[in-house]
């Protein structure tokens, strides 16, 4: 049997109406259409991708969604806002002597321009962190607008184009609310695992800070359910709960747990294109869509 583009798969969080099925989110599953070309690029919708607690996705949605939203004509800048500079080495980018967003946080010296490298896949560029930025907390403590630092840096590029992308650090920190301060919106991976799901309430209490004291604008885009295994009840279980918390703030679009992420964060390569046919392809595909779909992406 011929196998379906990736827009008509009937997979998790996206399947035709007249399917007839319900999801892992309990909702009847749906079909997102293919995002229309774009005739012109910028200002950049700034997203953040946050949670305080590591291991649950972020990095690893964070360049599979850039790459998704680039593969649909989107120019789309993700920004390694993490001292350990996962998403730099996951799309094999060199970050040793390079200018990176510590330079642009805490200098004059540098343009953002100088910052931004190109990646294999196109449409997507990248500024780089490394283990210089655990230091940036220390000296932001002193300066002036401390909160507003990113956000300066992000004026000079966001006309170049549609998308940036905040991979933030595990923490509630001063490099996350700069991540909140300078964002549009924000996106929240939460692992399907009880002790990830404790920690949402603590982290929306610190958008809602953000968003009375520093950035009114701020919305919450959406949580996306990451690491999902449908064959245990655990998985199952938390998911529910979510829904039931935040109803239709969760993203219908799951992602599934799979071997080919790490595979892919080795080869340093989105799995669009280090396995473009596998499900954990189509899923961030269709969570792209989806961001479309409901205005978060334009």
């Amino acid at each position: 049997m011929a196998r379906k583009p990736a827009d008509e798969q009937e997979l998790p969080g996206l399947a035709g109406d007249a399917v007839g099925r319900v999801g892992p989110t309990g909702r009847p599953l749906r079909r997102f259409p293919t995002p229309p070309e774009l005739t012109t690029h910028g200002p950049a919708r700034v997203i953040a991708l946050c949670n305080q607690k590591g291991g649950v996705g972020k990095t690893t949605s964070s360049i599979n969604l850039g790459a998704s939203l680039a593969e649909y004509g989107r120019r789309v800048l993700a920004i390694d806002f993490d001292p350990q500079g996962a998403l730099s080495a996951g799309l094999g980018v060199a970050t040793h002597e390079a200018v990176t967003v510590y330079d642009l946080l805490l200098s004059n010296a540098h343009e953002p321009a100088e910052a931004i490298q190109h990646t294999a896949t196109p449409g997507l560029d990248v500024i780089p962190a490394n283990i210089d930025l655990s230091a940036a907390e220390v000296h932001l403590v002193n300066e002036v607008a401390r909160e507003q630092a990113l956000a300066r840096v992000l004026r000079k590029i966001s006309g170049d184009y549609d998308v940036i992308l905040i991979d933030c650090q595990p923490s509630l920190g001063i490099l996350t609310v700069n991540a909140l301060t300078a964002s549009h919106g924000v996106l929240i991976p939460l692992e399907c695992e009880f002790f990830a799901l404790r920690g949402v309430a603590l982290l929306l209490e610190t958008i809602e800070k953000v968003q009375e004291r520093l950035n009114p604008a701020l919305e919450l885009d959406g949580i996306l359910a990451t690491m999902y295994d449908s064959r245990t009840l655990h998985s199952r279980e938390v998911l529910e709960r979510v829904v039931d918390a935040f109803g239709d703030k969760v993203l219908e679009t799951v992602i599934t747990r799979t071997v080919k992420f790490p595979d892919a964060t080795v080869a340093a390569t989105p799995i669009t294109q280090f396995a473009p046919e596998h499900q954990a392809a189509d899923a961030y595909r269709q969570l792209a869509r989806e961001l479309v779909f409901r205005g978060a992406v334009a």
